[in-house]
């Protein structure tokens, strides 16, 4: 049995159309959706891509999933910073009753049996919540009470956009990296669970990327292109960005 897993799409459907063809071309039974699958330049076409695929799949919601589903009921929504409000309300806007119902059922965690590797945590964040960070530079001690009462060998988590491996006694987390929205050279990050743990990397048309998302109407559409498909942060900015979260 072969799993794809992927994290944090974020409304890049060429990033999202590239991937399926090297999962496809891999001849992956089954997908599992981490979450964060929004917010992004591209919302509608995202989740009609992704509610029409052949593959069977399962989802767990991120933060981003969350937040636009509060929006969608009206509720009050965990603060969101001043440069993304305006985006977050148009990518809620973009979405109907379909939409909330569908996103509304998608679970904060999963555990899977996976032949040969046993059961597999899932999980956005950590898995106490999904918006907690946690680097490659965070003590270990830290990072095992964000895990604390996971009992399996093998944890997937992602939510900080970079691809990560490590090992806490007998618990291994890793983390996929991004589809849609890497933190390091540009392409779009995925994994595969059959006979073990296998880190994937696409590389798609980024220029072509770019230019599709620049035709939507979405306000950041713009710096997304620039700044997530084209020329994305360094992994050594993001974990000095996120220095004061370990």
């Amino acid at each position: 049995m072969r799993i794809a897993v992927l994290y944090d799409i974020h409304g890049n459907l060429p990033a999202l159309e590239a991937v399926m063809a090297d999962v496809r071309a891999a001849g992956v039974d089954s997908l599992v959706f981490g979450g964060d699958v929004l917010p992004g330049p591209m919302p509608r076409e995202t989740l009609d891509y992704v509610r029409g695929l052949e593959i069977p799949a399962q989802y767990i919601h991120g933060n981003g999933d969350r937040t636009i589903l509060e929006m969608l009921r009206g509720r009050p929504v965990d603060p969101v910073p001043e440069a993304f409000r305006e985006s977050m309300r148009w990518n809620a806007a973009q979405l109907d009753a379909r939409d909330e119902h569908w996103l509304a059922a998608w679970p904060a965690t999963l555990t899977l049996a996976v032949p040969s590797i046993g059961d597999v945590f899932f999980c956005h964040a950590t898995a106490r919540n999904d918006t907690e960070i946690f680097t490659r530079l965070t003590p270990d001690d830290r990072v095992a009470e964000m895990f604390a009462g996971v009992s399996t060998g093998l944890a997937v988590c992602g939510h900080t956009h970079m691809a990560a491996d490590r090992s806490l006694g007998t618990l291994r987390i890793v983390n996929p990296g991004s589809v849609g929205m890497p933190f390091g050279d540009p392409g779009a990050y995925w994994m595969l669970l059959d006979d073990g743990v296998t880190f994937r990397r696409t590389a798609y048309d980024f220029e072509d990327a770019a230019r599709r998302i620049r035709a939507t109407a979405s306000p950041m559409a713009d710096a997304f292109a620039a700044s997530n498909v084209l020329k994305p942060p360094s992994e050594a900015q993001m974990l000095a960005a996120f220095s004061g979260s370990r």
